[in-house]
């Protein structure tokens, strides 16, 4: 493995050693919350401790937190390294100077809006700051370097990492709306929303196997990529 290799190896790491855990925490930090709140409601007293429901919260906290960051070093190792990404135009000199300029902005720009959203309270500039995190997410994974596989978007490694990361955006944006809604419109929404959440990150972790074991090592793909990949034949 070249060094272009290791730092590809950056993303996928972090997911397994840090992500996948948080959500097991997260998930089983739920649902004890929620089964408190229903054994409440019906009339008794649960011996599940009230702790749980901050716990929830911090550490919902911290995987919206990772889930992000991971897909932004996803994303920014896809636009130097990935096929047809900034090493590749520089080596066909295609290179242009401004639109590096203009990506690294919209980096610094996505990941400040992303910032402030963990530090803002007013409705507006949650939503202000959700949105300009979104469209910073979306507007980097449309750059060239980017893996989509677009023809099985349903399939799709990155068109699931975004949509997880969009949903993590969202529900970091609501928190204060759950807890001053008495009519639980809001918590219904981040549950539902969650648990199709918990749905991309299982797949997240199908499809990114999948996808470790197809793309070749930097060394191999001169080769590799000259394969005819419809009959697979070399």
């Amino acid at each position: 493995m070249g060094t272009v290799d290791f730092i590809a190896l950056i993303h996928p790491a972090i997911a397994v050693t840090v992500v996948f855990p948080i959500i097991g925490m997260v998930v089983n930090f739920a649902w004890q919350t929620r089964q408190r709140r229903l054994q409440n409601l019906g009339g008794g007293k649960s011996k599940i401790p009230p702790v749980v429901g901050r716990e929830h919260v911090k550490l919902g906290k911290w995987l919206s937190g990772s889930v992000v960051g991971i897909t932004i070093i996803a994303l920014a190792y896809s636009v130097v390294f990935g096929s047809k990404g900034f090493i590749d135009q520089q080596k066909d000199d295609k290179l242009q100077i401004i639109q590096v300029v203009l990506i690294a902005l919209m980096f610094a720009v996505t990941i400040a809006a992303f910032v402030l959203l963990y530090r803002a309270r007013p409705p507006l500039w949650r939503g202000i700051f959700a949105t300009l995190t979104g469209i910073g997410l979306v507007v980097l994974g449309a750059q060239d370097g980017v893996y989509r596989r677009t023809d099985e978007w349903y399939w799709s490694h990155y068109y699931m990492g975004i949509g997880a990361a969009l949903l993590m955006v969202f529900s970091l944006a609501i928190i204060e709306d759950i807890y001053k809604d008495r009519s639980n419109r809001w918590r219904n929404i981040h549950i539902i929303l969650n648990c199709f959440a918990l749905l991309l990150f299982l797949g997240q972790g199908m499809t990114g196997a999948r996808d470790l074991l197809e793309i070749p090592l930097d060394w191999q793909k001169s080769v590799i990529y000259q394969c005819d990949f419809e009959n697979r034949t070399c």
